[in-house]
């Protein structure tokens, strides 16, 4: 029965029903005027902020067909057209691109636990065991856990002191590697790889990465080519990660090739564990005991406190990030030092003359020369202003709908920090595109790795800055002053730096870099 029926049918009963009828009458009225009023309420409501501007796209695959291979680049150049914050549709996702210290500042501490979610490629996930690691993780219990476990115990300066020794031995075998190409041409990123994946497999389980895998591939240029691909593909573009519907498909076969080379690095973390694990059975016949970040992750997986203990995969996820990440990065901005000094030899020879004052030529750098290397610090600064590591940092993902700087950003959305046109942009820096230390070694400055001057960011910036910075740190301050300080390195006659960048989750040197070196130390038994 309709109402119109069931009105009709009250009528006929005669005027005792009038007045209920008249009740039910206005009674639907309102109820179908709310219905209404709030059906149009909901599709015209607003944001109390707009959307910040951007391009428009074409249907379906939004700007992707626009942006080129050099994202940073490119959102650089929006940047100049749309503003410091400005938005862009590529396939299905979202994404807001943040060029200006002030929408960092306003991201990364005003605001910091909405916008301190990852927004993982399915590369980054299947690399880092479905993010259950430090990187890609969500910001949560388990997240603030793994990184407090991280940071407050196993990267403390105690901690990195008393593993200084494996770190020596790792750089001092990268030197005897160089020594024995004297005088001839030698692929310093190569050299490089192998130098600090075996300086930090010391550290990490105390083994050495060419011992272990004398019989496997993994050595020399097949080492590179492995984190190579590895960085590679965590940080390409790959169609799933903008149209999610089609990633069943892998159309480009990111995921089947990240798959394959993590089963690769996943082998290595076994090997390493199932050893440490047979050493801890039979160590209690003679009471030894090794002290390292596996052994510390190691009892973490053991404890039954809940509030400290490990799965073994977050365990092998964090290996991960230690592994790739002090490699990978260290390799790089190293590789790019030793290009800009080339480039510009008056800094080279700067640096020469103060190792040469505060080490000494009858000497090998130790860790305790590093504090009073001042221009060297301030060379390493100015490379990491120019060529981030990281050029978009991770990307983040806001956990509600908010604002920034006067516009709405849904949740959910994807958000580019541009570190590489912040370090870039002439508003903050003199002479931007130019290679000079000095602008470093103001004292009043005070610039530091941690991000706290939104102007430099090369680590980002505030509770999900990067957890190892105090490796890292270390190790490209160490790595480079050794090989600066046991060797003259110069260009090949006929050729010239190259300083072409190729864009990915870590920026690259498009042209690998080829340099002859020359032994400076007085004493030759030191290169033993």
């Amino acid at each position: 029965m309709s109402f119109v029926q069931l009105l009709d049918g009250f009528a006929a009963a005669g005027g005792s029903n009038k007045q209920l009828l008249q009740a039910l009458t206005a009674l639907f009225v309102a109820v179908f005027s709310i219905f209404c009023a709030w059906k149009i309420a909901r599709g015209f409501r607003k944001p109390p902020f707009p959307l910040p501007p951007g391009p428009r796209g074409l249907p379906i695959v939004g700007y992707l067909p626009f942006l080129g291979t050099d994202l940073h680049v490119a959102f650089e150049n929006l940047a100049s057209l749309y503003g410091p914050v400005f938005k862009l549709r590529l396939g299905t996702k979202l994404c807001v691109v943040v060029s200006s210290p002030a929408a960092v500042k306003e991201i990364v501490r005003d605001k910091d636990t909405i916008f301190a979610n990852r927004d993982p490629s399915i590369g980054a996930l299947i690399a880092t065991y479905g993010a259950q690691d430090i990187a890609f993780a969500d910001y949560g219990p388990d997240w603030r856990k793994l990184r407090k476990q991280f940071v407050q115990e196993m990267l403390t300066k105690a901690s990195l002191d008393a593993c200084y020794d494996k770190r020596r031995e790792g750089v001092r075998m990268g030197i005897r590697e160089v020594y024995r190409r004297n005088g001839e041409p030698v692929n310093v990123g190569q050299v490089l790889v192998v130098t600090l994946v075996d300086s930090v497999v010391r550290t990490v389980w105390g083994g050495s990465i060419l011992e272990d895998h004398q019989d496997s591939s993994v050595k020399g240029s097949e080492l590179k080519q492995l984190l190579t691909e590895f960085i590679t593909l965590l940080g390409c573009f790959n169609l799933s990660d903008y149209f999610p519907a089609l990633a069943w498909l892998d159309l480009q076969g990111v995921a089947r090739r990240m798959t394959k080379v993590s089963a690769h690095i996943d082998s290595i973390l076994d090997k390493a564990i199932n050893e440490r694990q047979q050493f801890r059975a039979t160590a209690c016949v003679d009471g030894s005991r090794r002290r390292d970040l596996l052994q510390y992750l190691l009892d973490l997986k053991d404890s039954e406190d809940p509030a400290s203990s490990l799965s073994m995969t977050q365990l092998k996820a964090l290996l991960t990030d230690v592994v790739i990440g002090a490699t990978d990065t260290t390799t790089t901005i190293i590789e790019w030092a030793l290009s800009e000094l080339l480039k510009n030899p008056e800094n080279l020879e700067q640096v020469y003359q103060e190792l040469n004052q505060v080490v000494g030529l009858d000497s090998m750098v130790e860790e305790s020369h590093l504090p009073k290397l001042h221009y060297l610090n301030a060379v390493l600064k100015e490379t990491h202003r120019l060529h981030p590591g990281v050029p978009l940092l991770v990307p983040r993902r806001p956990s509600q709908t908010t604002d920034l700087c006067g516009y709405t950003i849904p949740q959910g959305t994807k958000i580019f920090i541009n570190v590489w046109a912040i370090h870039r942009d002439a508003q903050f820096w003199e002479e931007p595109q130019s290679f000079r230390p000095e602008r470093f070694l103001d004292p009043a400055a005070k610039w530091d790795y941690a991000g706290n001057d939104f102007r430099y960011l090369p680590f980002g910036s505030g509770r999900r800055v990067c957890a190892g910075l105090p490796l890292a740190e270390r190790m490209q301050m160490y790595t480079l002053a050794s090989f600066l300080h046991c060797f003259k390195w110069d260009v090949p006659q006929g050729e010239e730096i190259e300083l072409s960048e190729t864009f990915g989750i870590v920026l690259k040197k498009a042209v690998p870099l080829v340099a002859v070196p020359t032994p400076r130390l007085s004493d030759l038994k030191l290169y033993a």
